[in-house]
């Protein structure tokens, strides 16, 4: 397995989407980061102002573009098999599909992990930058500060895996990432509007909580019951991939 995963890795260290992806992560979170910042406080109908620990947690927890990159990059790299015709080599090379599955998935995680590393240090840096710029005082702990990082690096490596999964049940590489932008987006958006109740098992509502998000009026799971959601639906996706489409013949 440890030598599947080093491959894996290989493959994305060889290629230029990764680091495209990366950087579309860090430059939409940077942006989102500078919008809630500039705009905190300068009117009633806007963020609260830095001062304030919703203030700063609105800019802290802007990471969830981040996250949806991750999850397209999971995506990318098993539905990469079947645009590029190479999943026919992966598969002689190594048999076990569920090994290769697994693989992908510990590799799209892995990858996930950097995309919320990298995010959340994009928004911790710009608000705190804006706090020390405006001669607040910071208005969240350190542990805070950390929990809502560490949680931008989880949610993102359990959407990484999730994205893995998605693209293993639909292979068309097009159809999963515009059903994956459509659902983060919008359709979490739609019903967790209309259902406040059941906005924070929705799963890309409950890996954003870990980082800090609001949900827009409902009360976000606990950490560890966010995680493990957000897990299980990770799981849940391959072992269906593994059952349907991963036991079809490749062409």
């Amino acid at each position: 397995m440890i030598s599947a995963v080093q491959a894996e890795m290989l493959k994305l260290r060889t290629i230029r989407l990764p680091f495209v992806l990366l950087a579309s992560a860090a430059g939409l979170t940077a942006l989102v980061a500078l919008l809630g910042a500039t705009q905190a406080g300068s009117g009633p109908h806007t963020p609260p102002p830095l001062n304030t620990a919703a203030g700063l947690t609105d800019v802290l927890s802007g990471t969830g573009l981040g996250m949806l990159m991750a999850v397209v990059l999971g995506i990318t790299i098993c539905t990469g098999e079947f645009r590029h015709a190479t999943a026919t080599a992966t598969y002689l090379a190594n048999p076990d599909r569920i090994a290769v599955l697994t693989a992908k998935t510990i590799t799209a995680a892995l990858a996930g992990l950097l995309f919320g590393l990298v995010t959340s240090g994009v928004a911790t840096g710009i608000g705190l930058a804006f706090v020390a710029a405006k001669g607040y005082q910071v208005a969240l702990g350190g542990i805070t500060i950390a929990r809502f990082a560490a949680g931008a690096v989880l949610g993102a490596g359990l959407l990484g895996a999730a994205g893995a999964g998605i693209g293993s049940l639909i292979r068309s590489q097009l159809a999963s990432i515009i059903g994956v932008l459509a659902w983060g987006i919008v359709v979490e958006q739609v019903i967790g509007g209309l259902f406040t109740s059941v906005a924070r098992y929705l799963p890309f509502r409950a890996a954003t909580s870990l980082a800090g998000a609001e949900l827009g009026g409902g009360t976000p799971l606990p950490f560890a019951a966010a995680a493990a959601l957000v897990a299980g639906v990770a799981v849940l996706i391959s072992a269906v991939a593994s059952r349907t489409t991963l036991e079809q013949d490749i062409t």
